[in-house]
C-alpha cells in the first residue's frame, strides 16, 4: 500500500478522525469521511482546507497538495455509504464499547482489505469479538495532532493476521509516519508511558516542585517533548485522563492510581481545553 494511492474511510469527523482524514488526504489519498452530525459535517471540508493553508503557511505542506485536498476528500452522513472494497477503513469514534462494536460491524460489512480501530485504551479481542473477518482488524492508535505527531502504534489481537500487521504498517508509510507493533494489553504500549509521565508531573504540582508552566517546559526543553504533560492533559481531557488512569489502576496496582488533583479538577467541571479551565487556561 505505501507504494500507491490509497482510497481511505476515516468513521468520526471528531478530533482523532479529522487529523487522520488531513493526513490521508494532504498526503495525496482519497478520503471518505463519515460523519453523522449534520453541523459538524457541514463545515468539515472547510476545515480541513483552513488546516491545509496552516500547514503551507508552516512550511509544512506542498501547496499542490494543498490545492489538491478538497477534490481528494469526500463526506458522507452513514457508514452505508461508504464504497464497499476500500484499501483501509479507520474508526475514530469515541472510546466506548457500546459505541465502537456496531460501528465496525457496520464497517466490516463494506468489505475493506484492512478495518482498524483508533483507540489508546479499548481492548482489540473484545472490539474483534463479534466481527466476521478478525484477521483483517487491528488497532491504529494515532496521536494529537496528528499531523504532528510521528508515530502510529499498531496493535496485535490474538486473531489479526500478519498480512494486516504489514497493511497497517504500510499505511502508517503511505502518511509520512512511523509504526510500531504492541500486544493488546491494557494501556498498550504509549498510554502507558504517557499516563506515568502526567500523574508525576501531577504529584509533583500537588507537592509544589514548581508551577504547571515550568513542569512542562522542563519536559519540553529538557526531554524534547512536543507538549508538556500538563497541558497535553489538558488537551486529551481530564475526564477522559481520570478514566483511563482508573482502568489502569485496576489492571497494574497503585502505580497508576489518580493524583487527588486530577479527581478535584474532575469534580470541578475543569476538564481541560474542552471546558476552558484544566490546569492552564484555553481561551480558544
Amino acid at each position: 500500500m505505501s507504494d500507491r494511492t490509497l482510497r481511505a474511510g476515516v468513521i468520526g469527523g471528531g478530533t482523532m478522525g479529522f487529523g487522520i482524514a488531513y493526513v490521508l488526504a494532504s498526503s495525496g489519498h482519497a478520503t471518505t469521511v463519515v460523519e453523522t452530525d449534520a453541523e459538524r459535517r457541514a463545515g468539515l471540508l472547510a476545515r480541513l482546507e483552513s488546516r491545509a493553508q496552516a500547514g503551507v503557511d508552516r512550511g509544512r505542506l506542498d501547496p499542490d497538495a494543498a490545492d489538491a485536498l478538497s477534490g481528494l476528500v469526500s463526506i458522507v452522513g452513514t457508514v452505508e455509504e461508504l464504497r464497499s472494497g476500500l484499501d483501509v477503513v479507520i474508526e475514530t469514534v469515541p472510546e466506548r464499547m457500546d459505541l465502537k462494536r456496531p460501528v465496525l460491524a457496520a464497517a466490516a460489512e463494506r468489505k475493506p482489505a484492512l478495518l482498524a480501530s483508533n483507540t489508546s485504551s479499548v481492548s482489540i479481542d473484545d472490539l474483534a469479538a463479534e466481527l466476521p473477518d478478525p484477521e483483517r482488524f487491528c488497532g491504529m492508535h494515532f496521536f494529537n495532532p496528528v499531523w504532528s505527531i510521528a508515530l502510529v502504534e499498531i496493535v496485535r489481537g490474538k486473531a489479526t493476521g500478519d498480512d494486516t500487521i504489514a497493511a497497517a504498517r504500510a499505511v502508517a508509510t503511505a502518511i509520512d509516519k512511523e509504526s510500531i507493533v504492541v500486544a493488546n494489553v491494557p494501556g498498550f504500549a504509549t498510554s502507558r508511558l504517557d499516563c506515568i509521565s502526567a500523574f508525576e508531573s501531577m504529584r509533583m504540582l500537588e507537592e509544589g516542585v514548581a508551577d504547571a508552566e515550568d513542569i512542562d517546559r522542563a519536559a519540553v526543553l529538557a526531554y524534547g517533548h512536543p507538549i508538556g504533560p500538563l497541558r497535553l492533559s489538558d488537551v486529551v481531557g481530564l475526564d477522559v485522563r481520570l478514566d483511563i488512569a482508573r482502568h489502569l489502576q485496576s489492571v497494574y496496582g497503585e502505580r497508576y492510581a489518580p493524583p487527588a488533583i486530577l479527581e478535584q479538577k474532575v469534580a470541578a467541571g475543569e476538564l481541560g481545553r474542552k471546558s476552558g479551565q484544566g490546569f492552564f487556561e484555553w481561551k480558544d
